[in-house]
């Protein structure tokens, strides 16, 4: 058995490669970004053709770095942006159009439609997804309508759909020289498309959209010992690599955190914040706006199903502040500029730039900066971006409990923003509970290779994993209660102010 297992991570910002050891180590690794296109208001792209390129040159790069053969490797886990829409030229290897993102809104009129005239309640009882444009199937009804030729193609059998994992994998796998088409149950639950009884695309959904059903991707388990295919990063005389394990980047961030328990939780801080909750076998309705999706499956085993807390807008407001305000110059600015002050001056900032998710759900929300005065400065603005990340994910947290019944005692965390020690310690004071971050802080990349590597027996079993989690720092909290209750009262305030900007119907 080789001694590494290796994970492609295709993020919404970036794509990276990373190779770990037994240990869960991290071993090497090496990231691009690739360029954000921003046609117009609202709408949000990648070039499909850009983020192939990035994901052969990572993958290369860091073998380099590490000194290693593709045989070094025992398998490759691949993660990814869910809900990004590629549709492309099975024959040709070319997109029919850019990538449409997951924050992308365009299609929230096509949400609408379906709230008004009952399909929504189909969706909801079927996928555990709300009617958003959010998800996938929009996004693909808009391409085969808005695109000339597309549905043609679909037609000859030539245009196929993927998320950005089946994107990834047909390319790793040979493209037009028999790449796979597949995805695995995770990426084909964000889709409104999959029924979460079968696991199976669900024809009276498909006919919501418009989409026929062969384009689509084989849907297969996360950790798959079949393998998806084969890949050779340096040519098949240098040696090929299986493809053992597809997750959602959120459900992998789960595996990588070990949530593998009931009642076990994580929040990723990266582009969005994701909060999955594991709620076993049992598939949980909320009744408070969050999601039911699919966390993993193992082979032949039972799938496990999540509660999920999604947040469009966290990390990508810093983003903002640097790209669009140019009042820093780096993320890691936005803690030196909001450690300038003691608090945010009485600010808030709602950074509905794609509406608002979980457990809003309102696609009429935009962005809204409130309670300002001439008092308040660029760190004032710093500081408020930071606490909206914490008060997002304590709306979250509160939905999520009043769903399961679980009282968190401690919050796991991971992703970049975690980095930000601020954000961190703002976030156990405004939930009044202990904030644990692992020594992998990226760990959506670790749970690709955890879940690759079960596949081939590189790891026995999940107990296994469970013994590498190590903690690397904690944040208590420091509020009181009464400082945290007046705070989070002011939020929720200046929520109801980003409601009813834009027009979806």
């Amino acid at each position: 058995m080789p001694d590494f297992v290796g994970a492609v991570d295709q993020g919404t910002t970036s794509t990276r490669f990373m190779i770990f050891d037994h240990d869960g180590g991290e071993v090497a690794k090496f990231q691009l970004e690739h360029e954000q296109i921003l046609p117009r208001a609202g709408w949000v792209e990648h070039n499909p053709i850009e983020i192939r390129t990035r994901t052969a040159a990572v993958i290369q790069s860091t073998l380099q770095r590490a000194g290693l053969q593709p045989t070094d490797l025992a398998a490759i886990g691949i993660t990814n942006q869910r809900e990004t829409t590629v549709v492309w030229n099975r024959r040709t290897g070319r997109p029919y159009y850019n990538a449409i993102v997951w924050q992308d809104t365009r299609t929230d009129r096509i949400a609408a439609a379906l709230e008004r005239d009952g399909r929504g309640q189909v969706i909801r009882d079927r996928t555990g997804l709300h009617p958003d444009a959010y998800f996938s199937g929009g996004k693909i009804q808009w391409i085969l309508e808005n695109v000339d030729g597309v549905r043609e193609a679909v037609d000859r059998g030539e245009a196929v759909f993927g998320t950005t994992d089946t994107w990834t994998l047909w390319n790793l796998t040979g493209g037009v020289d028999g790449g796979v088409h597949a995805t695995d149950v995770t990426n084909a639950s964000r889709t409104m498309l999959m029924d979460l009884d079968t696991l199976d695309w669900d024809d009276e959904l498909l006919s919501f959209f418009g989409i026929p059903r062969p384009m689509l991707p084989e849907i297969r388990p996360s950790s798959d010992p079949a393998a998806y295919g084969v890949t050779t990063p340096f040519g098949a005389a240098a040696g090929e690599v299986p493809i053992t394990a597809i997750l959602g980047d959120q459900q992998a961030a789960t595996v990588g955190q070990v949530c593998f328990s009931p009642g076990e939780a994580k929040n990723t801080y990266g582009t969005g914040n994701f909060l999955l909750l594991n709620t076993g076998t049992e598939r949980v309705r909320s009744q408070s706006g969050l999601l039911t999706t699919v966390a993993y499956k193992f082979g032949d085993q039972p799938a496990v199903f999540a509660l999920e807390g999604s947040i469009a807008v966290t990390g990508s407001a810093v983003q903002w502040l640097r790209d669009q305000l140019h009042i820093i110059t780096s993320a890691p600015q936005s803690e030196t500029l909001a450690r300038q002050v003691e608090d945010s001056g009485g600010m808030y900032f709602v950074p509905a730039f794609s509406g608002l998710f979980a457990p809003y759900w309102r696609a009429d929300a935009r962005g809204a900066i409130v309670g300002m005065s001439r008092y308040n400065t660029d760190a004032h603005l710093a500081r408020a971006t930071l606490e909206a990340i914490c008060y997002q994910s304590r709306d979250v947290v509160e939905a999520m409990q009043h769903d399961s019944g679980v009282v968190l005692d401690v919050l796991r965390v991971d992703g970049g923003v975690t980095a930000n020690d601020l954000c961190m310690q703002l976030q156990s004071d405004i939930l009044g509970v202990p904030v644990s971050r692992p020594v992998v802080a990226e760990t959506t990349a670790l749970g690709a290779a955890y879940a690759a590597g079960l596949a081939v027996g590189f790891w026995q079993d999940t107990d296994e994993l469970r013994a590498h989690w190590v903690e690397d720092r904690r944040w208590e909290p420091g509020w009181s209660e009464e400082q945290r209750e007046k705070g989070f009262a002011g939020w929720k305030k200046a929520v109801t102010k980003a409601f009813d900007w834009a027009e979806t119907s």
